[in-house]
């Protein structure tokens, strides 16, 4: 599997949140109004499903002025989305446990606990969870934009076990569906 450098990867990442370490779009107004986000709980103590996992929303987008969203997924079951691209936000994952494939562009990586990667804003991306214990990975998304209401909008619509396939539901909400799920077979 190939390895990605860490400095080229840091300022990426670094300029992809500049609202979140800058401290320029969060909400100052009232800090005290967003708490703290507890283990294992969700921002809004809502509960979320979408797809193999259950998902907790750490950061929504009001919460840094719609610069980022994070949440966590939580998954018990192998499997993870169709191949996509957003057209105006980067994708970040951080696996806090298990194991996952990703691949960004036409580079495949199996990551683990503590490993990240980038999927950058207009390169199709597709990841799985493929490993035999749960797994729970962070995703963020810099600037938000859409990206809250496109996983509330896909949990009403999508029973708690599939993906959603619909080109024109991606294209609403800023995304291009591009291919099947990755194949866990083989």
């Amino acid at each position: 599997m190939a390895k990605m450098a860490r400095r080229p990867f840091l300022g990426t990442v670094i300029a992809g949140f500049p609202c979140a370490l800058l401290g320029q779009s969060i909400n100052t107004s009232n800090p005290a109004r967003i708490p703290p986000v507890l283990s294992g709980q969700d921002r809004l103590g809502e509960h979320h499903t979408i797809g193999v996992s259950s998902t907790n929303f750490k950061v929504i987008s009001p919460d840094a002025g719609g610069g980022v969203f994070i949440m966590e997924h939580t998954n018990r079951k192998k499997g993870g989305p169709p191949r996509h691209l957003h057209h105006n936000e980067d994708e970040w994952f951080y696996v806090i446990a298990g194991e996952y494939i990703v691949e960004v562009g036409t580079e495949r990586f199996h990551i683990k606990s503590g490993d990240s990667i980038l999927a950058p804003r207009e390169v199709p991306h597709v990841w799985a969870f493929v490993g035999d214990s749960p797994g729970r990975m962070l995703i963020a998304f810099a600037p938000a934009n859409k990206m809250e209401a496109f996983f509330r909008d896909s949990e009403k619509r999508l029973k708690s076990d599939e993906y959603g396939h619909d080109a024109q539901v991606y294209r609403t909400y800023g995304l291009e569906l591009l291919g099947p799920p990755l194949s866990l077979e083989g």
